[in-house]
């Protein structure tokens, strides 16, 4: 079972797949659980209830393995086809809208056009700094 379209921070990929964006430091929005869960933070998050995934990355910067966030995406759009699956960092904005427009990039939109896509569908501040917007940009399709 996956979100459900008017769910806070729910983001609907060009696909149909649906993948939650939001931040650590609020409470859980209402509903089901993730089934999965990838976080975005500079030190390993506190666990949760179900299966995780860090990305180390600090805040106001990119990832510190490009690589590792690619697989990672790339499970996550595999498994939000049919799974309840969330990417957070602690603010929800700039790492998070970074990593969804990442993701908007790997299942079809143009890394030329992912920040303004991510920013119409997500949040409007998401991808906070100059830096995170090129890393999108360059980020490969394939």
């Amino acid at each position: 079972m996956t979100w459900s379209t008017g769910d806070l921070g729910i983001v609907t990929l060009p696909s149909g797949r649906l993948v939650r964006g939001r931040g650590r430091r609020a409470p859980l929005p209402p509903g089901p659980l993730p089934q999965l869960g990838v976080y975005l933070l500079g030190r390993r998050p506190e666990p949760v209830g179900w299966a995780e995934h860090w990305v180390r990355w600090s805040d106001f910067r990119l990832p510190g393995d490009p690589a590792q966030l690619r697989r990672e995406l790339g499970e996550v759009l595999e498994r939000c086809a049919d799974e309840r699956v969330e990417l957070a960092c602690w603010g929800g904005t700039g790492r998070t809208g970074t990593a969804l427009a990442c993701l908007a990039v790997l299942d079809g939109v143009p890394s030329d056009k992912a920040v303004a896509w991510v920013r119409a569908r997500y949040r409007p501040r998401a991808v906070e700094t100059w830096s995170q917007q090129r890393f999108v940009r360059r980020f490969p399709a394939g």
